[in-house]
């Protein structure tokens, strides 16, 4: 286990960082002392990936334009309109952030989630995410550094709960935060997160974003005519290996392929 740390304001949840393991990791919640302000110099703002701009990234190789997509969007009982306006709401309220940011002098660097990577978070001394809770567990995941703080801004406060983000009303006055944070306005709060290590054969040392990743049919035909033998193509590792991510809420084990079966061995810990 590791642990992460979190800020409040009142009663809200503001930001998220990660902290070092400790005995109190064992208990599930634990309030610290308000700090001193804190003041970055560069932020990295994560992007969520909205509906809309999923399903063009579907069709994107096929070349529909936006009148075919609406029709395709009507078979599957989806509104165009719909996401359409659920996507620029969301955009809208990305621009404000990373405006309010700049005209602080803050250098920003806005990526998409797909692109998010540990060069960004190197890079940066803030994270902030811009979404909803899954985009702030993803913004969470790759962030080891015990100094570096993660925000979350829900950026479609209408129609998503956002429990891990800022309070509703920053997300239209995003520079109100930031001068909180500065004048130390918070408070910490940790959390918990697990660690991963994976050991043996048919192991991927690098991380796949499935939400973003569409498996294509050549890929698909690959892994079926492997059978048995797919594991034999990827690394071997002979001690386990931790995974460069940390999960905040939950962990999902299973094939990339739901037709396949899966086969684990479990080994629990602590006397159980």
């Amino acid at each position: 286990m590791s642990s992460c740390r979190a800020l409040l304001c009142g009663r809200c949840l503001l930001l998220t960082r990660r902290a070092p393991p400790s005995s109190s990791c064992l208990r599930p919640r634990r309030v610290s002392t308000r700090p001193s302000g804190f003041r970055p110099e560069r932020v990295a703002v994560v992007t969520k990936t909205t509906r809309y701009e999923f399903e063009q990234q579907r069709y994107r190789y096929t070349g529909v334009n936006e009148d075919e997509l609406r029709e395709l969007l009507a078979l599957k009982g989806s509104s165009y309109n719909g996401l359409l306006q659920r996507h620029n709401i969301h955009s809208e309220n990305v621009e404000h952030v990373v405006e309010s940011l700049r005209n602080e002098g803050i250098d920003v660097r806005v990526v998409k989630r797909r692109d998010y990577d540990e060069e960004t978070v190197r890079w940066a001394d803030a994270i902030i995410s811009a979404g909803g809770d899954g985009t702030m567990l993803l913004a969470a995941s790759k962030v080891l550094d015990k100094s570096k703080p993660v925000i979350g801004v829900n950026t479609d406060p209408e129609r998503s709960e956002g429990h891990l983000c800022l309070p509703v009303r920053y997300t239209h006055s995003f520079p109100e935060a930031l001068h909180k944070l500065y004048r130390g306005e918070f408070r910490w709060q940790w959390r918990q997160r697990i660690r991963l290590f994976l050991e043996g054969t048919g192991i991927n040392l690098t991380p796949v974003d499935l939400h973003e990743q569409q498996l294509s049919l050549e890929q698909h035909s690959k892994a079926h005519s492997a059978g048995g033998h797919q594991e034999q193509t990827s690394a071997t590792i002979s001690g386990p290996h931790l995974l460069p991510i940390r999960a905040l809420n939950e962990v999902f084990i299973g094939e990339s392929l739901s037709s396949r079966y899966d086969h684990f061995l479990h080994d629990l810990h602590w006397g159980q």
